[in-house]
């Protein structure tokens, strides 16, 4: 419990104590208070990246596979016309080959050095040897980017089945059935470990209740199984009550995970923000950005206590149109907004994310994902024309 009149608190000291007690999946709370409403300012410190003297940041750019490095062109292409104050620090990765250690090194220290990444998607092959990570994985566990968070938002001028919908899929990132975990016990038995702790599902749980609270949303939905998986998913459902029962202005409720994407489909609006374990977030993220018009226009991002990756929302490389001029390059321009928030550039956040909804909200250049017939580098050059000059 921390006094919000405390000078410690205004002067941000506590925010060390902070991240210790959230970091060992302890609750914080104001004494005599409501939860604290700007806890979560303090624990986005963690990842925030320090602008260099001259006020510039800098992040480090990974495009990735398939579609992008089209799609990273677009977002440098925004940056560079509306002057926004970051200098890319670009790294060429692909995850459809085994990949150099050493360059898989210096990605993770460029981030580790920079705090802040934006990425494209890294392909995870299925014919790789088993002892072969995923890089996508190997980032978020190396870099302990315990919260991918999927912003799920109708935008104007995308028709969707049901309307305005506003969903934030939070999904626990560092373990459940992605530990890699896996050995064949005897010939044809195969075992693959689903790991979950106490620690990290009080941490995410945590991490979803301050999200609602900062971003004053209504409801919080943990998502699980627990009528199967009893002691695994039973914890992690446990937990999320724990943490529930300190936030009594926020409701709570649960619900099994083949329920959710039922529910999903036929009444959505009922869901505000959604918790849940690693793999079910992966589907539930994936099912809510098909609701609001698909891979192209969803953002996301990987957050932990010192780093943060922001990418699209629902990860598909596409290569099926890459080099093609095809993609809709909304989501990462999206994603690319919630970094610039991130890094406190707020105006140039806001300048870039009303362009992307006037030209949404127009129609008349739309890609074909959205019923029409415009490539990239028109979408991109009708976003130009409507920054500020």
């Amino acid at each position: 419990r921390i006094c919000s009149t405390s000078p410690y608190v205004r002067s941000g000291m506590a925010s060390s104590l902070l991240r210790t007690a959230s970091s060992k999946g302890f609750f914080v709370r104001v004494a005599g208070c409501q939860p604290f409403h700007y806890l979560r300012s303090l624990l986005s410190q963690y990842s925030t990246s320090t602008a260099s003297p001259n006020g510039r940041h800098t992040v480090t750019l990974i495009p990735g596979d398939g579609i992008g490095p089209e799609m990273a062109a677009s977002v440098k292409e925004v940056f560079r016309k509306t002057n926004v104050p970051v200098d890319f620090e670009e790294l060429v990765i692909s995850g459809a080959i085994s990949a150099d250690p050493g360059v898989t090194d210096q990605a993770l220290a460029s981030i580790k050095r920079n705090g802040v990444a934006l990425k494209g998607v890294l392909s995870t092959p299925i014919d790789v040897p088993v002892d072969v990570r995923s890089l996508n994985v190997q980032m978020r566990v190396d870099l302990d980017l315990f919260a991918s968070v999927v912003l799920c938002k109708t935008l104007p001028g995308v028709k969707t089945k049901h309307g305005e919908l506003d969903i934030v899929v939070i999904r626990e990132n560092t373990e459940g059935e992605y530990s890699g975990l896996e050995h064949e016990s005897v010939d044809g038995v195969v075992e693959s470990l689903k790991i979950v702790t106490r620690e990290k599902s009080l941490r995410i749980a945590n991490y979803a209740f301050d999200y609602a609270t900062k971003n004053k949303r209504k409801k919080v939905t943990a998502v699980h199984k627990a009528n199967i998986m009893k002691q695994a998913d039973g914890m992690f459902l446990d937990c999320c009550q724990m943490v529930a029962d300190k936030y009594p202005g926020i409701e709570f409720n649960s619900m099994i995970v083949d329920n959710t994407c039922m529910q999903l489909v036929s009444n959505p609006h009922q869901f505000d923000v959604m918790v849940m374990p690693n793999l079910y977030g992966n589907i539930v993220g994936n099912v809510c950005a098909g609701l609001v018009g698909g891979a192209g226009v969803v953002p996301g991002m990987n957050i932990g206590h010192r780093h943060a990756i922001f990418e699209q929302g629902a990860r598909h490389k596409a290569i099926e149109l890459a080099g093609r001029n095809k993609a809709n390059p909304t989501g990462i321009i999206l994603a690319a907004v919630a970094m610039l928030e991130h890094l406190g550039l707020q105006e140039h956040a806001s300048a870039i994310s009303l362009a992307v909804k006037k030209v949404l909200s127009d129609g008349k250049v739309h890609t074909s994902d959205l019923g029409g017939s415009a490539g990239t580098g028109e979408f991109v050059q009708a976003l130009v024309k409507e920054l500020p000059k």
